[in-house]
């Protein structure tokens, strides 16, 4: 391994340490940034993702997640938990296709950048092809506001900005737990059709007995009527 080589991947790894919180900065202790945040869930709670969301490929059954927060070198995760049973529970499995729970959390009033109020966390059961990358499944919940390379808005929040950097940051120790606004499922197509109701695939056929009904007894009536005009002209 050549020495270049070697610098890039401990560049790479202090890289991921940082963004996993476990490495501080002393001179940008007190500087953060306003940005999307991306994460899975495993073992019971959010772990900031390796990889970009453009890359990783979820497996059914996963749950993935977005938080827009003001952060620093220590992630700002979901304050939703990842459960996958309240969100994907009633959504039924489909043959060649999988099942990933989405949570997004648009985050506090305090993150929010001016002008601009975060709507509530929401959870959404997403029904895609296996292959499909975490910026698929993003995509198929709502419009993603994408800006060179970087998610920058989601569902149309915030309305511009994208990884804003913000001087002398006051994030809290912990942010309360939140219960995410459960969604419609999107992407599956095992939804029933509305079955129609009783009256109306009954009263098809009888409109048409009906109806002839009526013709008869009009055609009838004229015959009958023009046999009796012939009867007094001969007389």
């Amino acid at each position: 391994m050549t020495a270049q080589r070697t610098v890039r991947l401990v560049l790479s790894l202090l890289a991921g340490l940082l963004l996993a919180g476990t490495v501080a900065s002393t001179a940008q202790a007190e500087d953060g940034y306003r940005f999307w945040g991306y994460y899975q869930w495993s073992g019971g709670q959010w772990v900031f993702a390796q990889k970009g969301a453009d890359v990783v490929v979820p497996a059914d059954g996963a749950v993935e997640g977005w938080r827009y927060a003001v952060g620093g070198a220590k992630p700002r995760v979901p304050r939703a938990a990842g459960d996958f049973e309240a969100i994907c529970g009633k959504t039924p499995a489909e043959s060649g296709k999988k099942r990933v729970a989405l949570v997004v959390d648009p985050g506090t009033p305090e993150d929010a950048p001016s002008g601009e109020t975060p709507g509530p966390a929401t959870g959404t059961c997403v029904v895609t092809d296996v292959p499909a990358t975490g910026a698929k499944i993003l995509a198929a919940a709502g419009p993603v506001r994408i800006e060179k390379g970087l998610t920058c808005g989601i569902a149309g929040y915030p309305s511009k900005g994208c990884g804003d950097q913000v001087k002398n940051i006051q994030v809290p120790a912990t942010d309360e737990s939140v219960t995410p606004e459960i969604k419609p499922a999107v992407g599956s197509t095992a939804a029933p059709a509305p079955a129609a109701s009783e009256s109306d695939d009954d009263s098809a056929p009888w409109t048409g007995i009906i109806v002839a009904a009526v013709a008869v007894v009009v055609l009838g009536g004229g015959g009958l009527l023009l046999s009796r005009r012939r009867s007094s002209q001969q007389s």
